[in-house]
Order: C-alpha cells, then sequence, then structure tokens
C-alpha cells in the first residue's frame, strides 16, 4: 500500500500542475489545455494485458468533457467495459466518511477539537493521548497501522471472502506503538477513517451504512453507490471483473476476485460509479453537502511536516503535509492547486480529481492484476497526464 500510495502522490502532482482555482472565463495563458480525445485514449490503449485487463476514463467540467473506455470487462466473454459500471471505490470511501462527520460538526452534534477518547471511551489503550476528531480526518493522530486484512497475492485469494469489524481492526493496530504525538506530523493511515466510521454511529444511534445513504446517497441520487455489509461480497449492478494474478511453476493463472469482503467499510469499503462520484465530489465543491464553515476543513491542510516519503513528496511543499479532511491537495511549482483522492482494492484502482472551480473533473477506473502493487501506475500517470497536460501525456 505505501509503494502504491508514494506512486498515487506523483500522479496527482502531474494533474495538480495544470489545475486552477481561476473563474470560469480563461486566458489563454491559462495552463488548463483543452481536451484531447486522441491522447486520453492512447492513455489507456493497448488493454486487455497483463498488468491491466480493463480501463475507464470520465471527464467533465466546464472546460470540456469526454468519456471512453478499453479493454474487456470479462477476460472469458471478452465484452468491452461499460463506461458507466461500477467498480469498487478503496479509499475514495474516505471522503464519504469526512463528509458525514463534517455535516455532524455543523449539527453540533460533533466537536472536531473533542477527543475520540470523550465521545468513545475506553476505544484506545489508556497509553494513548488525547486525540482529536480532526487529527482523524486529516491523518495527524499518530496511530498505529494494523496488519489484519492485508497479505501477499495468494493470501488475497484465499481470503476474499474474509472479514473483520472495525473493532476488531483497530483493536489490532493499536497494539503497535504510536507513530507520533498526536497533531505534530501526518501520516496517510486507514485507522484514522474506521475510527471514524464508528465514531458516527456511536453519535448518531444508527449504522454508517444509513448515514451514508440519507446524508449523501438518496440526497444526490446516487443510484450507482453502494455501502454493503461485511460479509455481502457482490458487486451490484454492471461491472468490469476483477482480478490478482498468480504464477505458479512458470504458469500464470488470473484469478476472479470481484467479488470480495467490503470489510474496508468507512475506510474503503463502498462501491461506486464514474457519474456518481463526478457528481458527489462537485455537490462537495459547491458546498451543496457540507456547510461552509466545515467545508473549509476539506481545503485545509495543516501545516506539519509528512512522515517518511510514501507521499505528499511533490511540488514546492514536498515533505510537508497533504491531506485535508478526506481529499488530498497537490500544489505546484506555478502554484496552482488540485484536490483528489484515490483508491485500491484488489482487482480495481480508481481516482477521482477536480480544480476547485470544477472546470475540469477527472474520474478513472481500471483493473490492475498486481494485488496493489502499483504496476498499473504508468497507466494511472497517463490518464492524468491527459485529461490535465496533453504535452506530458507522452512523457
Amino acid at each position: 500500500m505505501r509503494k502504491h500510495l508514494a506512486a498515487i502522490g506523483a500522479v496527482l502532482a502531474i494533474a495538480g500542475s495544470a489545475s486552477t482555482a481561476s473563474a470560469a472565463v480563461r486566458p489563454s495563458s491559462d495552463p488548463l489545455p483543452p481536451l484531447d480525445p486522441a491522447v486520453l485514449q492512447a492513455a489507456i490503449s493497448g488493454l486487455p494485458n497483463a498488468t491491466v485487463t480493463g480501463a475507464l476514463i470520465n471527464v467533465t467540467g466546464s472546460a470540456g468533457q469526454w468519456s471512453g473506455t478499453s479493454g474487456v470487462r470479462d477476460v472469458k466473454s471478452g465484452k468491452p467495459v461499460a463506461a458507466d459500471g461500477n467498480f469498487r471505490v478503496g479509499s475514495i470511501s474516505k471522503v464519504f466518511t469526512a463528509v458525514v462527520v463534517l455535516q455532524l460538526a455543523a449539527e453540533h452534534e460533533i466537536d472536531l477539537d473533542r477527543s475520540v477518547q470523550h465521545y468513545m471511551p475506553g476505544l484506545l489503550p489508556a497509553s494513548i493521548p488525547a486525540i482529536t476528531v480532526r487529527e482523524l480526518l486529516n491523518h495527524t493522530s499518530g496511530l498505529p497501522d494494523g496488519t489484519l486484512g492485508g497479505g501477499d497475492a495468494q493470501w488475497f485469494v484465499d481470503h476474499r471472502l474474509d472479514s473483520w469489524t472495525p473493532q476488531q481492526i483497530v483493536a489490532d493496530a493499536v497494539k503497535y506503538p504510536m507513530k507520533f504525538a498526536p497533531g505534530t506530523e501526518q501520516d496517510y493511515n486507514g485507522t484514522n477513517y474506521y475510527i471514524a466510521g464508528m465514531l458516527i454511529e456511536r453519535v448518531t444511534g444508527n449504522s454508517y451504512a444509513q448515514e451514508v445513504r440519507n446524508r449523501i446517497i438518496k440526497p444526490l441520487s446516487l443510484h450507482n453507490t453502494y455501502v454493503l455489509d461485511r460479509h455481502d461480497p457482490r458487486l451490484p449492478g454492471p461491472h468490469s471483473h476483477g482480478y490478482v494474478a498468480l504464477t505458479k511453476d512458470g504458469t500464470t493463472t488470473l484469478h476472479d476476485v470481484s467479488e470480495q469482503s467490503p470489510f474496508p467499510w468507512a475506510e474503503g469499503g463502498l462501491i461506486s460509479n464514474s457519474g456518481d462520484l463526478t457528481r458527489f465530489v462537485s455537490a462537495i465543491f459547491k458546498g451543496r453537502l457540507v456547510p461552509s464553515s466545515e467545508l473549509d476543513e476539506m481545503f485545509t491542510v495543516p501545516k506539519v511536516k509528512y512522515l517518511g516519503t510514501d507521499n505528499c513528496v511533490i511540488g514546492p511543499d514536498a515533505g510537508q503535509a497533504c491531506y485535508s479532511a478526506g481529499l488530498m491537495k497537490a500544489t505546484m511549482p506555478n502554484g496552482l492547486t488540485g484536490w483528489g483522492k484515490t483508491g485500491s482494492r484488489p482487482g480495481y484502482t480508481s481516482g477521482l480529481f477536480a480544480t476547485r472551480d470544477l472546470s475540469r473533473v477527472l474520474v478513472y477506473s481500471m483493473n490492475p492484476t498486481g494485488n496493489k502493487d502499483g504496476s498499473e501506475m504508468p497507466y494511472v500517470i497517463k490518464i492524468a497526464s491527459a485529461a490535465f497536460d496533453p504535452s506530458l501525456a507522452g512523457n
């Protein structure tokens, strides 16, 4: 996962180098280029292959629109990828979770400056210092990573239907030492968002799934977005199959992992499609989901160092925090900023990225075979380049 995130940082930096927050009427010197369909299609050409079986791109916004697909939705049937197909969105789920927490903050049900321990006494060991809700959302909690639910390709193929409760995931993580004192550094960590999901349930008395449906899915009519029970491995609706490649005795076999436990839940368990994600991010940026005072949290990055070199390593702020509440910020040498989020589950890699004024919104999904090893990142880089700066697409 760390290797994957490092590559993701580079991708978003490339995209962010061409994003802008200027007005809809753009001067000729503006770096956001017109869309080039040929370059976009070329970014996902040559599929299926050993690395990626299928991909889709959906670009929208006031500066132009384009969508395209490549490869197959099923290696057995050879049917083409459906442009409106559903996919596992992985860590894009965190954006949904952050939105719900910020809505509850706007309703004065949650105080972002109050501690996790205040809301859920006994969840964390007494040795862990007070961690605020804000520190959960922007990854400055210092909490450790856990090990449940992860393994090599063979392990995942064998255990893809296994699941763990959020309580088990958190209990496993906090057996390890804190990474740093809360609020002093930043480190991207899924443990934060398992706890955020549990906080939603504690405060509302409802399930996380119910709150996401009532607050986001139903109001925005996201008909292809699902929060399934951890024991429900389905991928509803039309979708491309996800595969994990296993090599034994020199022979590589693709194992269909389309059905897998969505146990990552508030951290990474949702299912959606490109149309729903475009509508979702547009509603966020327009202030339709989160009131302006809390919305600032989604566009505010803490002024601390980023721990390690797995992310936040590109641009003038390299080495500094780059995550806000639910989103990632990419500021480039020319001063332009873009915001987005990416996600990955075995068999599925996806992302959404937008300029602050929504002049350009990119959603992509692909089906890599490498069990989240980052082998598909050259394609992601090509997609981001093609959408935000076609001159980079051939580099």
